[in-house]
């Protein structure tokens, strides 16, 4: 769950928070320190493998956990690894949604490496695995060669102004005809959505009732509020989960007009605000997008985030705006009405609705923190 950062300054008492930031004014203007710097050095290291994780880590992942660990021991191959400590056993019980992340790692990798003259031979869980849980084997093995004749993908031109844009989007600025098609880069599942007026009015109210379900929920509500980062500090200290930086929320973090405990009062101010503000995001939709695979093996997910990860990068070189909606797809009892219902709606025939999103025309938005590099490697 994320708050709008616009909705929210209009809602949780703006003249208040306006007047808090004109007096704190050095809190307000307060900047993250660490948290962006693996957007500004992506490409760097001596290493082709070093170079090409520097990219991969900028990859969208569930609720930004970067759950991704990468061992180097053995010259020439990345042995991916997933951390199990950053999993989401409630919204994501089975960890499908986390096995997506590190499939659009994989595939950013991929074409990172691609444009320095490398090919990288993926083989996913080569020791194998259990398509209930994630444990502690491999999730892939990535294999680097130099070889001059590979075709750089062109998609990657745009992955440093990839975003996963959780604003509000212009609902006077309808997409053009052919956006759908600019999207369509799916290699693997079946890409599918709609740009459609009276579709998009459903899908809204749709992912609306999705989105309460996850929110009214206790247990999946609080596992994201256990992953909010409140202000630079918080953000630099812990860059994954879900941050609220920027001198807003500098400004709320500093008065006690926004604290984790305050998420969490349904009676509150800051809940009620929230809540506004995610609806705020799901009404403006201008149109949906999705992802179906035939299968739902682990194999078939890392394809999906594969897949994924294209389709979010056409839609940035497109100057479309992309959030995922995930909350439907989430399989925990609660959910279970709709996840039918979505399916559905959109495998009728079988298969598994991997991922959704909504698209538009939003702000420019800043990018999302990250652990760096460094952090990422397993000691030798």
């Amino acid at each position: 769950m994320t708050f709008s950062r616009r909705k929210t300054l209009a809602l949780v008492g703006g003249g208040v928070i306006l007047a808090a930031t004109a007096s704190l004014g050095t809190i307000a203007t307060r900047k993250t320190r660490t948290a962006g710097l693996p957007w500004t050095v992506a490409g760097q290291g001596e290493d082709a493998r070093h170079r090409a994780l520097s990219y991969a880590l900028l990859a969208p992942n569930p609720h930004n956990r970067q759950p991704w660990l990468v061992d180097l021991r053995s010259p020439g191959e990345v042995m991916l690894y997933v951390d199990t400590a950053r999993l989401l056993p409630h919204t994501d019980p089975f960890s499908r949604q986390i096995t997506i992340g590190l499939g659009c790692f994989l595939e950013l990798l991929r074409m990172a490496a691609s444009h320095d003259g490398q090919r990288v031979t993926i083989t996913p869980f080569p020791e194998g695995h259990d398509d209930n849980a994630l444990d502690a084997r491999p999730v892939a093995r990535a294999v680097f060669s130099a070889d001059p004749s590979v075709t750089p993908d062109p998609l990657f031109a745009h992955v440093m102004q990839r975003r996963s844009n959780k604003e509000p989007y212009d609902t006077a600025r309808p997409l053009p005809d052919d956006t759908l098609a600019r999207l369509a880069v799916a290699q693997h599942g079946l890409f599918g959505g709609t740009i459609a007026e009276d579709e998009v009015a459903r899908w809204r109210s749709f992912s609306r009732e999705a989105l309460r379900i996850e929110i009214e929920t206790p247990h999946t509500y609080r596992e994201s509020v256990d992953l909010f980062r409140i202000g630079r500090d918080e953000v630099d200290a812990n860059p994954d989960g879900i941050d609220f930086g920027g001198p807003l929320f500098e400004v709320m973090a500093a008065t006690g007009l926004f604290t984790r405990e305050a998420a969490l009062d349904t009676t509150s101010q800051a809940y009620k605000a929230g809540l506004d503000a995610v609806y705020a995001n799901t009404d403006t939709a201008m149109g949906h997008v999705w992802l179906v695979t035939p299968g739902n093996s682990r194999p078939d997910q890392i394809a999906a985030g594969a897949d994924w990860l294209r389709v979010n990068l056409a839609a940035t070189g497109a100057g479309v705006a992309f959030q995922p909606l995930s909350q439907a797809l989430q399989e925990y009892p609660e959910m279970a009405e709709l996840y039918a219902d979505l399916h559905a709606r959109l495998a009728p025939g079988g298969g598994t609705v991997q991922m959704l999103a909504r698209i538009g025309y939003g702000p420019e938005v800043a990018p999302s923190p990250r652990w760096p590099l460094e952090a990422k490697i397993l000691d030798a």
